[in-house]
Parts: C-alpha cells; structure tokens; sequence
C-alpha cells in the first residue's frame, strides 16, 4: 500500500507507526485508518516484530478528524471514505478498529499532542497510552453535535469511572497530559523528549514475550473485563491455557529457565 498519511520505521522488535499529516495536527481520515490498519496487518504478519508504537508527527497526535476530508463531505451528500456509513464509528467498511486493535500484537500509543475526538477514541483500545506532559485529550463529540465511538462509552469508563468518563463526554473539555495520566486516561506520562523512548521501552517489555501467547491474553483481558461470572472467566482462561502447555513457547521458557538463559520467542528483527 502506498502511505500518504502515515510513515512506518521499525526499531528493532517494534514497528513505529507515525501519523503524517502534521500541517493538520494529523487530522483523521478515512484514508489514514485504512493505511494504520495495512501497517498494523503487516506488523502483525511479521514475526520479527513483537509490538507497535503508535505517534504522531509534529506538534500533534490526532486533532480529531479533518472536518473538510469527513463532516463536510459527508454533509455535501458524499460518503467521506470506502463506505464509512456501512462501517462501524465511521470507519471504513470492514475495519471494526476495536477488535482489530484487541487482536491485534500489543499496541503502544505515544500520545505526543492533541488527541480530540478520535484521537483519544483510537488509544483506548491499546495496550498502553503514555503521554507526553504537553499532549491534550478530549472527547469533543458534543461539541460537534455527535455522541462517541468505537465502543468508547465502553473502554473510556473501564479506564476512568462512570463519573469521569461521564464529564468528559459531556462538557467535551480539555485535559492535560498530566490530568489524563492522575484519572486513569494515560497509563504513562514521560516529558516531551522521553515520550518516545518511554513507549518504545514499554513496547520491548512486551516484545520480549511470544507473539501466540500475548495475542491470547488479550482475548482473555478484552472478554473477561466486563464478565460478571467469575467461572466462566476461569473457563476462558483454562481453555488458552490447555492450549499454551503444548506450544513450543511454553517448552522454550521451561528449557531457557533450567539452563538458567534468556528464552528466544522470534528471530532477529
């Protein structure tokens, strides 16, 4: 695929995924969810790739979504991408972001800037959010005559409370990197010249574990998050867990922990 709107670099185990459009504080189209998911795909195809970074270029991460390339057109009478309005939270048909994120290997966002709207909506299904100390969140909907997405009155609560998660979709107002990181929001928070570093450490934490077993936690924390019954959580996790101790992952941790070395889950990036 041809990026246009994003830039792809790999850093050892990680693959950095960069939103490009930094004249319009990497305003979100479409277009660019197309091309995150392509890079995101091939991360995921990859085994010498463990997890993903995902920032933005310039002052911005995602100023929410490009009121010409979207709202607009959508008013006009046209659809603003590849069938956004048979999509799901206006992406593009076929793209369900939050169970592709959820799927996908372990996702980092390096929130760098202003994350309105879909910017703060496309973080919360990662892994990990760390934000710089000069990044901006809100869930601007209201303020455009909309009500939230991608499961976000969902994944938004479960990070912060009923209450807060509540005031920030109703008053649609701003909060600090730092705000965000004290109620829960941002799980990191690192200085402007750390941000990357921060996410690309936390990012190797998890590369450094095998990609069938990470993928597999993820299914368990994303089904079991809102499970009321305890034992079907238990049933969930007996049942991955059947699987993982005939896997070859679990044979190379045994053996690498009786010979006292590092266990090797993937080649060389």
């Amino acid at each position: 695929m041809d990026y246009q709107q994003i830039n792809v670099r790999h850093e050892g185990p990680i693959s950095v995924i960069t939103l490009d459009r930094p004249d319009r504080l990497n305003a979100w189209t479409p277009r660019m969810a197309e091309e995150q998911a392509h890079a995101i795909m091939a991360a995921n195809d990859d085994p010498r790739i463990g997890a993903i970074v995902m920032t933005g270029a310039g002052r911005g991460f995602c100023a929410g979504a490009d009121m010409d390339a979207t709202f607009s057109t959508r008013l006009n009478g046209a659809d603003p991408g590849n069938d956004t309005a048979g999509g799901v939270g206006g992406m593009p048909k076929g793209l369900d972001w939050v169970a592709f994120i959820r799927a996908s290997k372990p996702v980092v966002c390096a929130v760098n800037g202003a994350a309105v709207g879909i910017g703060t909506t496309m973080c919360l299904p990662a892994d990990q959010i760390v934000a710089s100390t000069a990044a901006k969140f809100g869930m601007g909907f209201i303020k455009m005559g909309l009500v939230p997405e991608l499961a976000s009155t969902t994944l938004l609560t479960a990070r912060v409370g009923f209450g807060r998660a509540s005031d920030l979709c109703l008053s649609g107002r701003l909060l600090s990197g730092a705000e965000a990181h004290s109620i829960g929001l941002a799980d990191q928070l690192a200085e402007p010249e750390e941000l990357l570093d921060r996410a690309l450490d936390v990012a190797r934490s998890y590369a450094a574990n095998p990609d069938r077993q990470l993928r597999m936690t993820k299914q368990l924390l994303t089904e079991n998050m809102a499970e009321p019954d305890l034992f079907t959580a238990q049933q969930r996790e007996m049942a991955m867990l059947s699987v993982c101790w005939t896997t070859e992952e679990h044979k190379e941790a045994v053996a690498a922990f009786i010979a006292k070395r590092p266990a090797v889950f993937r080649p060389e990036a």
